[in-house]
């Protein structure tokens, strides 16, 4: 799986775990220069608090358009240091 924004691969990983339609790709697997910490912060009453980067590629920003849950509660365990994209990002096979 790859997830691509403005022309840039932002991670690529065959080990992803699709939770809700979204893949998470491990953090290792994302490419850290284009990520910038967010104090967005979003509460899932099965997941657990999100918190979420901001895309820097290019110049161009895209605001919280990727988000990861630091204690995912144990129904999702499994996506403890993964990274999920949406606002654009494409993911593809």
């Amino acid at each position: 799986m790859k997830a691509i924004w403005n022309n840039q691969v932002i991670a690529e990983s065959n080990d992803t775990v699709v939770v809700e339609g979204n893949q998470y790709f491990p953090l290792e697997a994302v490419k850290k220069d284009f990520l910038q910490p967010s104090d967005t912060h979003t509460t899932c009453p099965w997941k657990g608090l999100a918190s979420y980067y901001t895309l820097q590629v290019n110049g161009e920003r895209n605001k919280d358009a990727a988000w990861y849950y630091p204690e995912p509660k144990d129904a999702v365990k499994q996506i403890k240091n993964r990274v999920a994209f949406w606002k654009g990002v494409e993911v593809i096979q």
